[in-house]
This record gives structure tokens, C-alpha cells and sequence, in this order.
């Protein structure tokens, strides 16, 4: 593969760099560290069939040019797929959190949010409202996790069941102004820049899927993270500043929505794990299953996601509310 990209780093100054593949992750695109070039740098490579590397290049400007910290990039070519971008290192958050920075790190990325949201938002980019949302948990629930928990499809009457009560349980996103949305804001893919000041200390990747959407997403996307455990409380302390950031937003109904938000993200992410597992054959994801499933539960028992809850119960016995035994299915 790398072959295919010689010319592209030789024509940067990288052509006798060493090449170490990254760790995946959930997506398509792939990332190489270079050793040994001008300077530090990440060789990304997006498939074609998969990516518009265009997209994330026009991202990357708004999000620096709002202040925040963001790969620079040295150089593209997106008609082959390929950037040099800056290397922030290895301190990724869900590396080097530990129980003495997980408040500052978490302060941080909470104050970055504002800025973010800030940003014009393209008129290209797609919505994430809460048709979005019911179509991309259905996508993964009831398309993945339920056929492997029941041995077949959902009905018709059953995926019904579960569209109008998404419908209700995500009425509450109507009520905040709508903005930038990173889509996948959490510990993976932030890293941790201490010799940066304020919300620069926060570098923040894999912001190609972003969206227009409700202004809670991205928080409960942080302090809800079903791949880590978090502090007790973190989740009321980061909302509780975002809030005062923002005052203009209604606290009630920007807490409604947020525990909409996570009650719509875990449904989907616990089905997320099973299409990982069955389609792209990385049943590692499979091992958040359970704290995934626990934070759905801890969402549904809120007032706030009551019609979920009414569909859980009356469609899923709660001996399945859990990863699906595969091997069975």
C-alpha cells in the first residue's frame, strides 16, 4: 500500500521516512505514523468509495481558523485519498487519563464546545436532527443487534414501534438553536496538548462526519462515553458548565434533550457493536457491550426517555438487553 503514496511523500520530503501503521478504528481510513521526515507527521489515507477527503480539508480550516486545535495539514492530494497532517503525538485522552487529569482534561473539552458551535455551519452539511438520529439507531438496532438477539428480523409493527418512539422520545431537540456537530466527540479522538493554552490544549481529530444538529450532542457524546468508565458526577459538572457558557440556553430543556440524546446514542451504539462485529469483523468492540447496555438502562429509567422505555418494555425482555450471543446467530 504504501508504494501507491511514494511519490506523494517523496514530493514532501518524506521519502526515506519509516512508516508505522496506527491502530484502527471503527472507520475506513487508516493513519501512519513517519519517522525521520522534516518533521513530525501523520500520513491519512481515506478510501475514495468511502470518503471525501475534501470535506475534512474544509473542516479542518473552519475549526482552526475558530481557534481551535485541529492536525495542521502539510499537504493533500484528495484526489488520491492521501494528506500529510500534523502528528499530535501520543497523548490521546483515552490514553493518558487518569484520576488525577480526567476533570482538567474533560474542563477543557467541555469549554471547547462553545467555540465549535460557534462556527458558520456550510450550508452542504447534512442534518443530524432526530429523523437522522431514528434512521442511524435503526440502522444498527434493529437491523444488527435485533436479527443476532431474535433470530429474525423485526417486524414491521415492531420497527413501527420503534420510529414513533423515537420520534417522541427526541421532541425535546426542538427546543435549543442548532449548530456545528463534531458527531463523535469523545476520548478517542481528542488528545491532550499541554503546552497549548486554554481550549487549544484540546486537539481534536476525526471531525469529517460533521453535522448540523442539537448543541447537547457533543457533550453527551463526551460524558457518556460507553468505551470508559468516568468519575461519578462528571456528566452533571461538565453539563452544568457547558450551561454556563452558553447562557442563552434554556437549562430544562437542554437537559431533557441531553438525556434524549444519550438514551438515542446508546440504542445505537449498542447495535453499532454487533455491525462491527458481524459486517467488519472487529468483534473487539463487542467488549463495551456491557457498560453500553448499562447506560442505556441508567437513560431509559429518566422520566425524560419514558417512550423508549415503553418500547423496551414491551419488546425486549430484559434477559436480552445485552450483546446478543453471536455464535448463535
Amino acid at each position: 500500500m504504501m508504494s501507491e503514496f511514494a511519490g506523494f511523500l517523496a514530493a514532501h520530503g518524506f521519502a526515506t521516512a519509516r512508516i508505522e501503521a496506527l491502530p484502527g478504528d471503527a472507520g475506513f481510513r487508516r493513519y501512519f505514523r513517519l519517522h525521520g521526515g522534516p518533521r513530525p507527521a501523520l500520513l491519512l489515507h481515506a478510501p475514495l468509495d468511502r470518503e471525501d477527503l475534501g470535506g475534512f480539508l474544509r473542516l479542518a480550516g473552519l475549526l482552526a481558523g475558530a481557534g481551535l486545535s485541529v492536525p495542521a495539514i502539510i499537504a493533500a492530494d484528495p484526489g488520491e485519498g492521501c494528506a500529510l497532517v500534523e502528528d499530535f503525538g501520543k497523548h490521546l485522552y483515552a490514553e493518558t487519563l487518569n484520576a488525577a487529569n480526567t476533570i482538567a482534561c474533560y474542563d477543557a473539552a467541555t469549554d471547547a464546545l462553545p467555540p465549535l458551535q460557534a462556527i458558520p455551519v456550510p450550508a452542504d452539511l447534512p442534518a443530524w436532527d432526530a429523523a437522522a438520529m431514528a434512521a442511524a439507531a435503526a440502522a444498527t438496532f434493529l437491523d444488527w443487534w435485533w436479527p443476532a438477539a431474535f433470530g429474525t428480523r423485526p417486524a414491521a409493527t415492531v420497527r413501527a414501534a420503534f420510529m414513533a418512539a423515537l420520534a417522541a422520545l427526541l421532541v425535546p431537540l426542538d427546543a435549543a438553536p442548532k449548530g456545528l456537530v463534531h458527531r463523535d466527540y469523545f476520548a478517542g479522538n481528542l488528545f491532550w496538548l499541554a503546552e497549548r493554552d486554554g481550549v487549544r490544549r484540546v486537539g481534536i481529530i476525526d471531525f469529517q462526519d460533521a453535522a448540523y444538529g442539537h448543541p447537547g450532542y457533543d457533550l453527551v457524546s463526551l460524558v457518556e462515553d460507553a468505551r470508559r468508565d468516568l468519575p461519578e458526577g462528571l456528566a452533571a459538572r461538565e453539563i452544568a458548565r457547558f450551561l454556563a457558557a452558553r447562557p442563552e440556553l434554556e437549562p430544562a430543556p437542554f437537559r431533557a434533550a441531553c438525556v434524549a440524546l444519550a438514551a438515542v446514542r446508546h440504542v445505537r451504539v449498542a447495535g453499532l457493536w454487533v455491525r462491527l462485529a458481524l459486517r467488519d469483523a472487529k468483534p473487539g468492540y463487542l467488549q463495551h457491550g456491557e457498560r453500553t447496555w448499562a447506560r442505556l438502562a441508567a437513560a431509559l429509567a429518566r422520566p425524560e426517555a419514558a417512550p423508549l422505555a415503553a418500547f423496551f418494555a414491551r419488546h425486549v425482555p430484559p434477559e436480552l438487553c445485552c450483546n446478543p450471543a453471536l455464535e448463535a446467530a
